[in-house]
């Protein structure tokens, strides 16, 4: 469970980007299921406020699904997010 730990760990600090190289935030910290010990969310801060701009956001960021994350490397690379949020559905969390 240690090398497990650490490489979640290992995501705070990174940057995130789109698929299509637009920078998305840093990752703040990572949201676990307890349950089944899976990271199921990410939490971003030092959002890109162009791609916030008409979207209302938690006071320090967001959370996005863990399953748009299509690779981790020096960056977190994840599906592209500006369509998605421009039409939010019930399973994206604007809050942290």
């Amino acid at each position: 469970m240690d090398s497990e730990a650490d490489e979640i760990t290992s995501l705070v600090g990174r940057e995130v980007y789109s698929n299509n190289g637009v920078f998305v935030g840093e990752v703040e910290d990572v949201r676990l299921d307890l349950d089944t010990e899976v990271v199921n969310g990410l939490a971003l801060s030092e959002l890109n406020a162009q791609l916030f701009a008409d979207t209302e956001t938690g006071k320090k960021g967001v959370i996005i699904p863990y399953r748009w994350v299509r690779a981790v490397g020096d960056v977190v690379l994840i599906n592209d997010v500006i369509e998605r949020y421009e039409s939010p559905n019930e399973d994206t969390e604007l809050a942290v």
